[in-house]
């Protein structure tokens, strides 16, 4: 029997059951549909998690300001005011795997820029939180060392407040008063988005460090103490990021004179691993969500096992009599089998469909980020065909061992 002969033979045989066929495929389906719609939600996590990565940074850690006690009291982290410019200077410079080590000091205010206003928050910083952040200008130039040395009343503006105050204009040369202090934007930030928390990053205004600290706050204890809020540190590639966070940890020990036994008045966050192990959490969470869903796949194999050992006890007479009349044991073993194939085949396409929309309900009303790449579907489908060759070769093999005057004489 030829090939096309026995597909016709096998699409004939499931239509004279239709109903059937659909609910044997329903388990094909499902699985399908739940396998590409699992790895579409997982691989939308991941790539979430990759985003906030590359948003941040490469290799990037924080030093911020530890606790402090009173009255036996743990007020928190960042409760300690103690880390300064100069700590970021020394770790730039003692540590050679530290490529910059960037000093960064925030508060908030409103932005005052032609008829508008706007609310936002407000970094010191130097042009080494650009590097740092892997953060470039879309328009304009960097701060300049007289400016940085002088408190210059210049500021880089980010795209959501550049919007928000002056529409479609050009901000560069525009003057935007903080705080009553009037600005000259130099630059426009280039859109990075929103960070893991759902903040919108390019909602920020930023200016050099020493304007901050002494325009802005007006030279209070903490601007004269160059303190900072935190230390941004960028590891150069390929270095070791738990080295180097144990030789920052040992730099500011010295600096600060910190007794043994006592703790530390500052804390590292290596953020790059953090995120890592969010994106690790996500694959595997993809991976536990996919088998979950191709258990679907596997009861849909056993529902195509169960009909089709019906399939050949109802159609013995028939099987009896294509072998009396020169077909073979090969012949009747590849005309069911094709049939199971055929079953898995086609609820696999129709899990696609199904899985591709419930994809895009999921992106749509749950508001997810997802995913669905097509080697998603190519192993759904291919798992569909391997399950109705599996599932589908004893019933098929069964048929082909028949005799046929046992067959004929069946009722």
């Amino acid at each position: 029997m030829s090939l096309l002969a026995a597909l016709r033979s096998a699409w004939r045989a499931l239509a004279a059951n239709a109903l059937r066929s659909v609910l044997t495929m329903l388990g094909i389906i499902i699985g399908v549909a739940a396998v590409i719609t699992m790895i579409a939600v997982g691989s939308g996590a991941t790539e979430r998690v990759q985003a906030q990565m590359k948003g941040l940074g490469s290799n990037i850690m924080l030093v911020v300001p530890g606790g402090v006690s009173q009255a036996g009291v743990r007020l928190g982290a960042q409760t300690r005011q103690r880390l300064t410019e100069e700590d970021a200077l020394a770790m730039a410079i003692e540590i050679p795997e530290v490529q910059v080590a960037a000093p960064v000091s925030r508060t908030s205010g409103q932005l005052v820029g032609g008829n508008s206003n706007w609310g936002t928050t407000i970094y010191g910083v130097t042009n080494d939180y650009l590097e740092a952040r892997d953060w470039g200008l879309m328009a304009g130039r960097p701060f300049d060392a007289a400016e940085m040395a002088g408190s210059a009343k210049v500021a880089w503006l980010g795209a959501t407040a550049a919007r928000e105050l002056f529409g479609e204009q050009d901000p560069v040369d525009q003057i935007v008063r903080v705080r009553g202090v009037p600005m000259k934007i130099i630059g426009v930030l280039a859109t990075k988005g929103q960070n893991s928390m759902g903040q919108d990053q390019d909602d920020v205004l930023m200016m050099p460090i020493s304007t901050l600290r002494n325009r802005i706050w007006g030279g209070d204890a903490t601007s004269r103490l160059k303190r900072v809020g935190t230390i941004m540190v960028k590891v150069r590639e390929g270095q070791s990021m738990k080295a180097v966070e144990e030789n920052i940890k040992d730099l500011l020990r010295q600096r600060f004179k910190v007794p043994v036994g006592v703790d530390d008045p500052f804390n590292v966050r290596n953020l790059t691993e953090i995120l890592q192990a969010q994106e690790e959490s996500s694959r595997i969470m993809t991976l536990l969500l996919a088998a979950v869903a191709g258990i679907s796949l596997i009861i849909g194999g056993i529902g195509i096992m169960n009909i089709m050992l019906v399939s050949v006890t109802e159609r013995t007479r028939e099987i009896g009599l294509r072998m009396a009349v020169g077909a073979r044991g090969r012949d009747i073993l590849s005309q069911f089998l094709i049939e199971a194939v055929t079953l898995s085949l086609i609820g696999g396409a129709i899990g696609v469909l199904l899985g591709a929309l419930a994809t895009w309900a999921v992106g749509s009303f749950a508001g997810w980020q997802v995913s669905m790449s097509a080697a998603s579907i190519a192993l759904a489908v291919g798992f569909s065909a391997f399950v109705g060759v599996f599932f589908g070769f004893y019933p098929a093999r069964r048929a082909s061992k028949l005799l046929p005057i046992q067959a004929l004489r069946y009722e």
